[in-house]
């Protein structure tokens, strides 16, 4: 289901010009949904009703200074109850957009935000592996404690300290 909505925003957006303008629009929409527990709450709850939820995208929509087509699409999903859906969506989204300007997208995890200065370091290394532009969608995840989890196409590299500290639990119960 998030591929119909995706494949549907992606080409009128394209129809119309306005790739880059959607794609900035949704970037901080998923950017508001990972940040804040209240509007993942009102996205994911179905205790909210669709009136409920359609007025408060379309607040926050207007507050971000969306794109008419960004703010129409978003009432759309919120009018046929699947909110719960937009992260996925515009993980589609963007990944449609990366494959269109010839990028590889990749999912970097991390404990906590990262600046420019790693970001950059990260994309060259990407880049690098890749062989060719690396679209990054970065997220945090204090529960992996720390490093980084990178997923590119079907390759995940886990060099998180949870996974290590897992690792060392179950190898301390075999040798025990």
């Amino acid at each position: 289901m998030p591929g119909r909505y995706a494949t549907a925003i992606f080409e009128l957006a394209r129809e119309a010009g306005k790739l880059d303008a959607v794609a900035g629009d949704l970037g901080k929409l998923r950017t508001l949904i990972e940040e804040s527990p209240d509007l993942t709450r009102l996205v994911r709850s179905p205790v909210f009703s669709r009136a409920e939820q359609g007025k408060a995208m379309a607040a926050i929509m207007q507050r971000l200074g969306a794109d008419d087509l960004s703010a129409r699409f978003v009432a759309l999903v919120a009018s046929k109850r699947r909110l719960f859906a937009l992260p996925a969506i515009i993980t589609t989204f963007n990944a449609m957009l990366a494959r269109l300007r010839g990028e590889t997208v990749a999912q970097v995890i991390s404990a906590h935000a990262l600046d420019k200065s790693q970001m950059d370091a990260i994309a060259a290394a990407l880049k690098e592996a890749a062989g060719r532009e690396v679209q990054i969608q970065a997220s945090v995840d204090n529960g992996i404690l720390g490093g980084l989890i990178v997923r590119m196409g079907s390759r995940m590299i886990d060099g998180s300290l949870r996974t290590k500290l897992n690792n060392l639990q179950i190898a301390m119960k075999e040798v025990g």
